[in-house]
Formats: C-alpha cells, sequence, structure tokens
C-alpha cells in the first residue's frame, strides 16, 4: 500500500485548509512547510518592490530557511506538494523544500491555490527545475478536493 505525505505551504491559510482536507481524501500524513521566519503582511504585499516576497521572487537563487525537516521522508512514495501561486509559479520556499530531499523512487504531486493564476505554468516551471523528480499531473485546488482523487 503507498504511503502518501501531504506537504504544504501557506502564508493565508488557504492553502492549509485544502492540504487538511486532501490529506483526509487519501489518508495522509500532513506536514507544514513553514519558514523559520514567519511571514507578516508587509512581507506578503506584492505591490512593494522591496518587501520580502518580491525580493524573494525575483532571486532565482533565493532559498527562505524552513523551521523543521520531515521526519522518516523514505517511508513516502507519494509526496503531495501544496502552495499558493506567486508570480505564476511556486513560492521560492517550495524550492528549498524540493532541495532538501532525495525524491528518487518516489512521485511527487503539485496542488495550488490561486485567486487568478492556473496551474500549467507552475508545473512547467517545476519540472525545468527539477527534472530529476517524478512529477504527477498537478491540480489547482480552489474548491472540493473529492474530484480529484
Amino acid at each position: 500500500m503507498s504511503k502518501v505525505l501531504v506537504t504544504y505551504f501557506s502564508a493565508s491559510g488557504v492553502t492549509a485548509k485544502t492540504a487538511n482536507k486532501l490529506a483526509k481524501e487519501v489518508d495522509g500524513d500532513v506536514f507544514e512547510i513553514e519558514p523559520k521566519e514567519k511571514y507578516t503582511s508587509a512581507d506578503l504585499n506584492w505591490m512593494d518592490k522591496k518587501s520580502r516576497s518580491s525580493v524573494e521572487m525575483n532571486d532565482p537563487a533565493s532559498r527562505p530557511e524552513i523551521a523543521k525537516q520531515v521526519e522518516n521522508m523514505d517511508m513516502y512514495d507519494t509526496v503531495l506538494v501544496g502552495f499558493p501561486i506567486w508570480w505564476y509559479v511556486e513560492p521560492k520556499i517550495i524550492d528549498t523544500f524540493l532541495d532538501s530531499y532525495d525524491f528518487s523512487g518516489k512521485t511527487v504531486i503539485p496542488f495550488a491555490t490561486s485567486g487568478g493564476s492556473g496551474i500549467e505554468n507552475v508545473e512547467k516551471n517545476l519540472q525545468k527545475e527539477y527534472p530529476n523528480i517524478n512529477w504527477g499531473k498537478g491540480k489547482l485546488l480552489n474548491g472540493s478536493v473529492k474530484a480529484w482523487f
């Protein structure tokens, strides 16, 4: 039987709710990808070019530090990675997470929440940046998760 881990980063709580619903649907464990330094509303102001999120997203090498690591990543066959879409791609903290583990032998499936962006550009970016990961088809989940799995 496949063991599933549902991981997520959520700045506002929307992705957290979706991830927890999804974990129940797939009978998976849940892990929050928490930044070591929490984001404030000022940090998330995308209209301010000097805000923390704007600076991170404009720096391809940016890798915000994560507060804790997944224990026993080896026990999971499938890892769902959830996040809000920022600047049409995944937030840089997701890149930190993906850089932190060996996903050999696993299927990694992105899911995202967004008020206006689709997931297609996110998937292209993830496949380009992480070609050695076995990517499953991602999904934009702004509503029900039941229809997906």
